[in-house]
């Protein structure tokens, strides 16, 4: 079964929500404690989607069934039911679960052996319940066909690297192939935070009819992700970014900057810079306004920066409502669609998966993934932790409560198979520990394992990076997650009518304030 969960590896910004899910914090939570650690539970997830579960996750709207027990997706039905306003052409169909194409998501234009990834978590996981748009799929087919024809390796391309590297005054309007511009993803932040923005970059550029390119100048895209995209790589050629220096809110080509001086964007520069990184500012955020947006279409590279998922800000434009309610019927399915679409887990890092899941998942009645993160700047003790952590499963029966070591019973014993994602492996021992000296008073069989415990994130290490999202799938192929609060806080905060900063958990229904960071944003199914 496929969980989506909040923050994991990398700490940073979100708002969406993977988290399709039951979802419970520790009770006896006050003001005053929301900025420390604590743990939410996700039971259920029925999400099938890649990795990422080691990033920052968002939230959605769950509505207890009759029984008390399980959590269903409120919604969910309409969105199988609906039809459009033709007639009866379905506004969404859930895949058959033996599809490999997951219902026309992906393409069937790959090479199984390429990517073994691709098609194969269907084996681990259950299928997804959620319905998945035939004008989503239409339109993924689309930019597959303009990234073959604009994408690196093209003439297209090679015309418009060379237009970029003219001067500015050799170039003129006439010369431009208006068939042809691109968006340019540049790093930010640990892992999971960019998986979160390239998934944001890349629904921008399906709206904006750009061609999504990752700067992987440093390596450490090597060997992590399979191509998403058939027929082309996504991966821009080394030397071929615009911008020579490190990005920056400061930089003079930024969009901030530009409109700060009174400059229109796309008045002559062949590229500009958006900052969407969380210290950005009122200038920065223009963004996200119409006007500006229709000025953006003449700029033929548009480099940008983020560390959060931005796609809150991209349903709060007018301009892309009538698209987006096409793509997603339900609001909340953005990043469950999206996700297993783009993020496919290089053969590397599938064996990885292959190895832990046939040694500690396969043969398990039932998988628990349990993610710890600790913040500097939100101290909390080893032992007060772990015993949120206890608190929180024993509560939710997720990990069954321990007797005295004499205290066994002769019955079968359901196997439950624990992970722990944690750069300290403190947790993992004492749950281990727990365990292995005390019964379980129905006779559960529980075993805990932790891939990793790295003891500290190194950004941009491949290496770490390969390992983590290993991790990532493990904890989306288990049937609860319990995962550390605290780790969704993100944009935007910018009315473009009132040109001022304002409360965007209340501007429309389906934008809302984070359970656990109030700044945070989430779309929701309202």
């Amino acid at each position: 079964m496929a969980v989506h969960a909040r923050q994991l590896i990398s700490g940073g910004p979100e708002a969406e929500s993977w988290q399709h899910g039951a979802r419970s914090q520790l009770a006896g939570r006050n003001r005053s404690s929301a900025v420390r650690p604590t743990t939410v539970l996700l039971t259920s997830a029925i999400v099938a989607a890649v990795l990422l579960m080691a990033a920052v996750l968002f939230g959605a709207r769950w509505t207890p069934s009759s029984d008390a027990g399980t959590w269903v997706s409120a919604g969910v039905r309409v969105a199988m039911n609906a039809v459009s306003d033709q007639g009866a052409v379905p506004l969404a169909t859930v895949p058959d679960p033996s599809d490999r194409l997951l219902g026309g998501l992906l393409s069937s234009d790959f090479d199984d052996r390429s990517c073994l990834s691709r098609y194969r978590p269907a084996r681990y996981r259950r299928a997804s319940l959620h319905a998945l748009s035939p004008h989503l799929v239409s339109a993924l087919r689309r930019y597959e066909s303009l990234h073959r024809l604009c994408g690196p390796g093209t003439p297209a391309y090679a015309r418009a690297v060379e237009r970029l590297r003219a001067p500015p005054k050799a170039s003129s309007g006439d010369d431009v192939d208006p068939s042809c511009s691109y968006l340019v993803w540049t790093p930010n932040a640990g892992l999971g935070n960019r998986i979160l923005s390239i998934t944001a970059g890349f629904l921008y550029a399906l709206l904006t009819d750009r061609v999504l390119l990752l700067d992987g100048s440093r390596g450490d895209l090597d060997d992590l992700f399979c191509e998403p995209f058939p027929g082309s790589t996504w991966i821009l050629p080394r030397g071929d970014l615009p911008a020579r220096v490190k990005l920056t809110i400061d930089t003079p080509e930024s969009l901030g900057n530009t409109l700060g001086r009174g400059e229109a964007p796309g008045g002559g520069a062949p590229w500009l810079y958006a900052h969407l990184v969380h210290n950005y500012d009122a200038q920065d955020k223009l963004f996200f306004c119409d006007d500006v947006q229709a000025q953006l279409r003449r700029v033929p590279w548009l480099v940008f920066q983020a560390d959060n998922y931005f796609v809150p800000g991209l349903f709060l434009m007018p301009r892309f409502e009538r698209e987006l309610a096409r793509m997603f019927p339900r609001r909340d399915a953005v990043f469950h669609h999206l996700g297993r679409y783009l993020f496919h887990p290089s053969n590397t890092v599938w064996g990885m998966v292959a190895r832990y899941h046939g040694a500690y998942f396969a043969k398990a009645d039932e998988r628990v993934g349990i993610q710890v993160r600790t913040f500097k700047w939100a101290p909390i003790s080893t032992d007060e932790f772990y015993a949120q952590i206890l608190k929180c499963t024993h509560r939710e029966n997720i990990l069954p409560a321990v007797v005295a070591p004499a205290a066994n019973t002769s019955r079968a014993a359901k196997r439950k198979a624990v992970v722990v994602v944690s750069l300290h492996g403190e947790y993992s021992e004492m749950l281990r520990n727990l365990y292995h000296e005390h019964g379980t008073a129905a006779g559960e069989a529980v075993s805990v394992f932790q891939p990793t415990h790295l003891g500290e994130q190194h950004i941009g290490d491949k290496q770490q990076n390969q390992k983590a999202l290993a991790e990532m799938v493990l904890l989306i192929f288990s049937d609860v997650v319990v995962t550390s609060g605290v780790s969704t806080f993100g944009p935007p905060n910018y009315d473009c009518r009132a040109k001022a900063r304002c409360d965007t958990g209340r501007m429309v229904q389906h934008i809302r304030h984070c359970e656990d960071f109030p700044e945070g944003v989430q779309l929701l199914e309202s």
